[in-house]
């Protein structure tokens, strides 16, 4: 069964040391290791992927030893295996202002085109409140009067709704570096409204509109702390227009069709285990 475990927490000498050092002596087979320290910060951070021997030993039991060492040592350590549970994956949305990708996935999960559950829609505006309404899924703010989220609260709810992947449905805020670890391992997906890695920012259609391109395009991609997303792109989609196409209808266009499209579409190649995430690049499985 694969496994990934992420700890994250302050910075000092041997914290690694246990974590691996109790899955090798569990008869576990490391596939990938990664190791961040952020000494501005003084923060460590590391992943394990691995094959996990559950016939000997329940991923439940793991996480119990995990925690144990993680209170030892400070970390705040995530055990988590998309095969541990005989369910759909869970999803949490999280959304901003544009209702549209949001509603594609949650489209797609009743016409059965995509097996996944949605039990919770975060967000730091009520813009897409009606959508949780619609669908009879809790909903949470957790921005304040300005739309700065609570991070934290994230991570406590995504924890509470035992959620497997976190969906960035045009979501207009920057998820942390520290949940982007507690998280690594293609477990966030970002919609980004514009092609990667030519227009990246917050203004892609009006940058590419500045180029006098003729073609746009929305972006499915893996987030991964301090990466850029050269190469954890999961799925493209594009759409041309005539040339002297106003910029609103642009705009309207790429948001009311091509971006849901696209982050259906890469959701459901991860979902479907089309592809994963290896040392921080988009690999397939089949």
């Amino acid at each position: 069964m694969q496994v990934i475990i992420t700890a994250v927490g302050p910075d000092h000498r041997g914290l690694a040391d246990p974590i691996v050092h109790y899955v090798t002596q569990s008869g576990a087979n490391i596939h990938e290791i990664q190791m961040y320290d952020r000494d501005a910060e003084q923060l460590f951070a590391m992943l394990i992927r691995m094959e996990w021997p559950d016939d000997d030993e329940p991923v439940a039991i793991l996480r119990e030893r995990m925690n144990q060492i993680g209170e030892m040592k400070g970390l705040n350590v995530r055990v988590w295996s998309r095969d541990e549970h005989d369910r759909p994956p869970r999803i949490a949305l999280c959304t901003t202002y544009r209702p549209e990708p949001a509603l594609a996935v949650l489209r797609d999960i009743r016409d059965k085109r995509l097996s996944a559950s949605v039990p919770v829609i975060i967000a730091n505006r009520n813009a897409c409140r009606g959508v949780a309404e619609q669908f009879d899924i809790d909903f949470h703010n957790v921005g304040d009067g300005k739309g700065n989220p609570d991070n934290d609260r994230i991570v406590e709810l995504l924890d509470e709704y035992e959620i497997d992947y976190i969906v960035l449905a045009r979501y207009m805020r920057i998820f942390p570096p520290r949940s982007c670890w507690e998280f690594a391992g293609g477990r966030i997906i970002n919609l980004h409204h514009g092609l990667l890695p030519s227009f990246p920012g917050f203004r892609p259609y009006h940058d590419a509109y500045s180029h006098h391109m003729l073609t746009y395009g929305a972006t499915c991609h893996f987030i991964v702390p301090e990466l850029d997303a050269g190469n954890q792109i999961i799925e493209q989609s594009t759409f041309t227009v005539p040339p002297g196409t106003p910029l609103e209808e642009i705009v309207k266009r790429g948001e009311s069709d091509n971006e849901p499209t696209c982050l259906s579409e890469g959701v459901r190649r991860v979902i479907d285990r089309e592809v994963e995430l290896r040392f921080h690049r988009v690999a397939s499985t089949k």
